[in-house]
């Protein structure tokens, strides 16, 4: 499919505007969009990360991607170094980010507000990220009080799962989840990504599973799958 212009914007987000605005990446089809995708990257990279990745999948319907860049921060488990990061991570306390994944999460909100505002509803959004931008992408989906398109968590986890009920949402319980890890992940052992799917699928959610024979990183039959996933959410 064909990809229209490509631009760095950085707009107010209409319901979060005493909120940080994300500076991102935006890739609009010819034509108009029949949703949204606001994909988050990992750990260290930014927008342009998952930007050539649009050009490899083979849609069916004509799709608006959004990159966001994380806001730069010292990262712990990097001996304090400033990078992008949704989040800090201190491998003496796991769970000690969780501040920052919620106002992350209220950010990208912010994103999905912009894009409401464009004219697309939030059902017809999916929420997208890889590793750190996964953990934030199934925050925000799984706790909004609006359903998504879908969620597509890849090379990830779910942030606290023991105490994941606290944090859903009803309207999130149908909402498509697709998760892919790989086999030699030797950043976010697939196990942890095994436990998170558990957590998941014992609260009734819908959950389509993918692993790789890779690293941490996405595969070409990732991609496929990927694509074929996001035609499904848009197939209504």
């Amino acid at each position: 499919m064909q990809i229209g212009l490509r631009v760095a914007a950085a707009l107010p987000g209409s319901l979060y505007s005493s909120r940080m605005t994300l500076e991102r990446i935006e890739i609009d089809p010819p034509g108009t969009p029949a949703g949204s995708v606001i994909w988050l990257h990992g750990l260290g990279a930014d927008g342009h990360d998952f930007e050539p990745v649009v050009d490899q999948l083979d849609l069916d319907v004509p799709l608006r991607f959004v990159f966001p860049h994380a806001p730069v921060r010292p990262v712990t488990i990097n001996g304090g170094a400033e990078m992008r990061a949704w989040y800090d991570i201190d491998p003496r306390a796991p769970l000690a980010g969780a501040r920052d994944i919620d106002a992350s999460a209220e950010t990208v909100a912010a994103l999905v507000a912009d894009e409401n505002a464009r004219g697309t509803p939030t059902g017809r959004v999916v929420l997208a990220g890889f590793s750190q931008g996964g953990v934030v992408a199934l925050q925000l989906g799984l706790s909004s009080r609006e359903r998504f398109a879908g969620i597509m968590a890849l090379s990830t986890y779910v942030h606290d799962h023991e105490h994941l009920l606290e944090r859903v949402s009803f309207e999130s319980v149908d909402v498509p989840i697709f998760m892919a890890h790989g086999l030699m992940d030797p950043m976010i052992p697939i196990a942890r990504a095994v436990t998170s799917r558990e957590a998941l699928a014992a609260l009734n959610y819908r959950v389509e599973w993918r692993e790789y024979g890779m690293g941490h990183q996405v595969c070409h039959q990732e991609l496929v799958d990927i694509a074929r996933w996001l035609n499904a959410c848009y197939q209504t």
